[in-house]
C-alpha cells in the first residue's frame, strides 16, 4: 500500500566554523551537496584534536575536554610533546601527508592514567593529532589476521552478489556488534539499495529498500571515498567546537580527522531513523565509492581501532569480491553471447542469399540478445519476430532511430524518455536495442524488450514535494516507514555484455554481407573470363585455322613451283623457281613458327633461322649440311620484322652456294646477334669473293635491296680474306619516321618494269 510521508521540521543546534550556526529549521536539503561538511569547526566530544605547527612543537588550536582530561588548562602554551608525550610527538612529526588518512601514533596516557588512541595527519593548517578513548576490547594480531583470513575465504565461497553481501553483513555484525548491519550499494542513478542485512529481533529491517540519493549527498560520498571507515559513538552529542590559541579562527579543513562532526543533517536524520549509534565502513571497487557497510545501534557505541583496522581489510576483501564476481558473470554472459553470435554467423554464411538466410534464422537473432521481439527493416522491406509494435509504429521508430546517425548501436531501457511516441506501445516496446547495419541502403535491426511493471519499496517518499509555501525548506525525513512506487515504461536493462555482443554481430553480420558481395562479384567476374577465354579460344582456332590453311596453301604453291621446275623444258626456268620456291618457305616458315607458338607478336629469331637454314640446305642436298655453321643469338623480334629478315637470310645463301663456290660445298658461316638495340646478321663464306664491278643486278639484289630499304636497315659487303662477308643490320622495332619519304615495297618492286 502506498503512503505518502510528510517532513518535519525539528529544532537542533549546531556550530559551523567555530561559529553557532542557526538551527535546524534554516537547513535547505536542496543545498546539501553544497554544504561544506569538510570544515565543520567542530568535532564529535568523546575524543580530543590538536592543531600543531609544522614542526610538531607549538599547539595552535585544540578541541574537546583538552583542560581537564589531559589536565591541561594551559595547553594554548604548551609543546605537542608536552600534552602527548614526547615518542608520540615524534611520530607525528614524522609524517609527511603524502598519502590521504591518519597515521596511528600508537596509546597515549593522561596525567590521571586514561589511555587514548592517538593518531595524526598533515593538513594545509600544520599537524592534525587526535586522541579518542581505549575501547577495551583487545584482540592478538594472530587471532584478528585468523578471522580476516577466515571472513576472506567465506567471501571467495558466495556463489552470488546477494549471497556474498549477507555474509558480508552478518560477518561485520559479528565484529563490530551494531543492533544492524547493511550493505548497501550505490545505483546508477545515485540512489542507494540495501542488498545484504544482518540485524537485531527488535530492530526494523530494510532489505531490499531503497533509499533516496540525497539521503548522501556527493561530498559525503567524497569523504566516504577518502575516509574508508566513519564512527558515530553517540548521535545525541554536542559538538566540541574547534579553539584557537590565537583570537583569530580558520577554516580548518578536517577531511581526513576521525573526530569531524557530522552535518547536523544526517545526525537529525539518525534520530528520526532511531539510531543512536553508528559506523559507516566504504566499499571500494576499482577507485569507486561502490557502496557502503553501514552499522546502526540503538544505544550509543563505538569500536577500537584494531576492529576498525579489521573492518577495512574486511572491506577491501569484499570490494575485490564483488569485482570477482562481477568480473566472472560478465565473462559467462559474453561467452554465451559469443556463442549465440558464432552460431547467427555460420547460419547466415551458409549458401543461399542473405535475405533468406536472415529470413528463416530470425527467431535465432532475436533470442540472440534476449530480445522479446525482433524488427528488420531494410529499404521498404520489414521482417518481424515474437512481441513488436505495429507494422507502421516499427517503420516510424526504425526511420527515428536511423535518424540518430553515428549511433551505430543504441539501447536504452526507458525508450518513452527518448522516443516520445513510444508510449503507445511501450507495454511491448519499452526497451530497445537497435543496430544500424547501413545508412546509404537503410538497414537496421531492433531487438524490443516488454515494460517489466515494478514495484519499489522505499525507506521514505523518495520525492520532495514542494510544501505549500515556496518559501519554506525542507527538514531530515522523519519518517522511513514503507513507500512503495509503482515504476512504468522501463524494461529490463540491457547489459554491457548485450551492448557489445550486438557491435560484434553487427560488425560480423557486416563482414557476412561483404563477403557475400565479394563472392557474387567473383562469380560474376569468373563468368565474364569465362566467357572471354571462350571467345579467345575461339579466335584462337580461327587464327589457328587461317594459319593452318594459309600454310596449305604456301606449301601447295610450294609444290607447284618443285612441279613447274622439274617438268619445264626451259633453260634456266628451273633454277629460277626453286629460288622462288625457297623464298616462299622462309615465308612459310614464319606462319608455321606462329601456328605452333602462343606468342603472336613477336618470334624467337634464332629458332627461327635456325629451321630456314635448315630447310634451305635440305633442297641443296647432304654436303652442304656438313659445310654449314650456326652462332644464332636467342632475340626476340616483330612477326613482319622476321619475314623481311628470313627472305635476306633466304637470298644470302641462296647468293653464297651459287657464286662462292660454283654450286659445290663450301663453309658458310651465319650468325646473328644484338647490340645497341640493332639486330645483325652476317652471313660469310670462304669462296672466290665479291663479284666484278659492273655485274648484272638480279632479281634477288634488288629484292634484298628493297627488303633492307622498307625495315630501316643497312648492308655491308666486306672481304673475308679469302671470301665474302655480307652484314645486315636492321633495328629490332619498327622506327616511326613521319618525314622519311615512303620506302619501295617488295609488291612495287615485283611490279616494276625489269622485275
Amino acid at each position: 500500500m502506498s503512503k505518502e510521508v510528510s517532513f518535519s521540521r525539528l529544532p537542533c543546534d549546531e556550530f559551523y566554523g567555530g561559529r553557532k550556526r542557526s538551527t535546524v529549521h534554516d537547513l535547505d536539503l536542496t543545498a546539501c551537496d553544497r554544504e561544506p561538511i569538510h570544515a565543520p569547526g567542530a568535532i564529535q566530544p568523546h575524543g580530543m584534536l590538536l592543531l600543531s605547527d609544522g614542526a610538531a612543537e607549538r599547539v595552535l588550536a585544540a578541541a574537546g575536554d583538552v583542560e581537564s582530561r589531559l589536565a591541561a588548562p594551559d595547553w594554548s602554551v604548551r609543546t605537542l610533546a608536552q600534552l602527548i608525550g614526547a615518542d608520540a610527538a615524534a611520530c607525528a612529526r614524522d609524517v609527511t601527508g603524502e598519502r590521504p588518512g591518519a597515521v596511528y601514533l600508537g596509546q597515549v596516557k593522561s596525567p590521571s592514567g586514561d589511555a587514548f588512541d592517538a593518531s595524526a595527519h598533515r593538513s594545509e593548517a600544520g599537524i592534525i593529532v587526535e586522541l579518542e578513548p581505549v575501547v577495551a576490547r583487545p584482540t592478538p594480531s594472530g587471532v584478528l589476521l585468523s578471522e580476516i583470513e577466515a571472513v576472506a575465504g567465506a567471501f571467495e565461497r558466495a556463489p552470488t552478489i546477494e549471497a556474498l553481501c549477507r555474509i558480508a553483513a552478518q560477518e561485520f555484525r559479528r565484529r563490530t556488534g551494531y543492533d544492524r548491519v547493511m550493505i548497501y550499494q550505490f545505483l546508477d542513478d545515485e540512489s542507494g539499495s540495501v542488498l545484504g542485512e544482518d540485524l537485531s529481533p527488535e530492530m526494523r529491517p530494510f532489505l531490499n529498500h531503497r533509499f533516496p540519493a540525497s539521503d548522501i549527498p556527493r561530498q559525503a560520498r567524497a569523504l566516504y571515498l577518502r575516509n574508508l571507515i566513519r564512527v558515530i559513538p553517540d548521535a545525541g552529542y554536542s559538538p566540541a567546537p574547534v579553539r584557537f590559541a590565537d583570537s583569530e579562527a580558520i577554516e580548518l579543513d578536517l577531511s581526513d580527522a576521525s573526530l569531524r562532526s557530522v552535518s547536523p543533517i544526517h545526525v537529525q536524520y539518525l534520530r528520526n531513523m532511531g539510531v543512536a549509534a553508528s559506523a559507516s565502513v566504504s566499499i571500494v571497487r576499482d577507485g569507486v565509492l561502490w557502496g557502503l557497510v553501514a552499522c546502526h545501534n540503538a544505544t550509543p557505541r563505538t569500536i577500537g581501532y584494531d576492529e576498525r583496522a579489521a573492518c577495512r581489510a574486511i572491506a577491501g576483501a569484499l570490494g575485490r569480491q564483488l569485482r570477482a564476481k562481477d568480473d566472472t558473470d560478465a565473462f559467462r554472459e559474453r561467452v554465451r553471447l559469443r556463442s549465440f553470435q558464432d552460431d547467427i554467423v555460420s547460419l547466415l554464411s551458409r549458401d543461399g542469399s542473405l535475405e533468406d538466410a536472415i529470413s528463416n534464422h530470425v527467431d535465432e537473432i532475436r533470442r540472440a540478445l534476449g530480445g522479446d521481439g525482433v524488427a528488420i527493416l531494410r529499404g521498404g522491406d520489414l521482417l518481424t519476430s515474437g512481441r513488436c509494435p505495429s507494422d507502421g509504429d516499427v517503420r516510424a521508430l526504425g526511420h527515428w532511430a536511423l535518424k540518430r546517425g553515428a549511433e551505430q548501436v543504441y539501447a536504452t531501457d526507458r525508450l518513452v524518455e527518448a522516443y516520445p511516441t513510444s508510449a503507445g506501445f511501450q507495454s511491448v516496446a519499452a526497451g530497445m536495442l537497435s543496430v544500424t547495419l547501413s545508412f546509404s541502403d537503410p538497414w537496421i535491426v531492433m531487438w524490443f524488450r516488454a515494460e517489466q511493471v515494478e514495484t519499489v519499496e522505499w525507506a521514505g517518499n523518495p520525492h520532495k514535494d514542494d510544501p505549500s509555501d515556496p518559501e519554506a525548506v525542507l527538514t531530515p525525513r522523519a519518517s522511513f516507514d514503507v513507500w512503495r512506487e509503482t515504476v512504468r515504461g522501463r524494461s529490463r536493462r540491457w547489459t554491457t555484455a548485450e551492448v557489445e555482443a550486438a557491435g560484434r554481430l553487427r560488425a560480423a553480420v557486416i563482414e557476412v554481407w561483404q563477403s557475400r558481395g565479394l563472392m557474387e562479384l567473383n562469380r560474376q567476374l569468373v563468368k565474364t573470363i569465362d566467357e572471354k577465354d571462350l571467345l579467345i579460344q575461339q579466335k584462337e582456332f580461327l587464327i589457328g585455322e587461317v594459319n593452318h590453311r594459309v600454310q596449305n596453301s604456301l606449301q601447295l604453291v610450294s609444290s607447284f613451283l618443285a612441279l613447274q621446275g622439274r617438268s619445264s623444258n626451259q633453260p634456266g626456268l628451273a633454277p629460277a623457281l626453286e629460288e622462288a620456291r625457297r623464298r616462299l618457305t622462309a615465308v612459310a616458315l614464319v606462319h608455321r613458327r606462329l601456328y605452333r607458338s602462343d606468342q603472336v607478336e613477336a618470334i624467337d629469331l634464332a629458332r627461327y633461322v635456325e629451321e630456314l637454314v635448315a630447310d634451305v640446305v635440305q633442297s641443296l642436298g647432304d654436303g652442304w649440311a656438313r659445310a654449314l655453321s650456326l652462332n644464332l643469338a636467342p632475340v626476340l623480334i616483330p612477326t613482319d620484322r622476321a619475314i623481311s629478315l628470313g627472305l635476306v637470310l633466304t637470298e644470302l645463301m641462296i647468293n653464297a652456294t651459287k657464286y662462292a663456290y660454283g654450286g659445290e660445298p663450301g663453309p658458310i658461316e651465319v650468325t646473328i646477334d644484338e647490340h645497341a638495340g640493332k639486330i645483325r646478321l652476317t652471313v660469310a663464306d670462304k669462296g672466290v669473293g665479291a663479284p666484278a664491278q659492273g655485274a648484272r643486278r638480279g632479281f634477288g639484289s634488288r629484292m634484298m635491296e628493297a627488303l633492307v630499304k622498307q625495315i630501316g636497315g643497312e648492308m655491308t659487303r666486306t672481304d673475308n680474306r679469302p671470301g665474302l662477308r655480307v652484314t645486315f643490320t636492321a633495328p629490332a622495332t619498327a622506327v616511326q619516321n613521319r618525314s622519311a619519304p615512303a620506302q619501295p615495297s617488295v609488291a612495287a618492286l615485283a611490279a616494276s618494269p625489269g622485275a
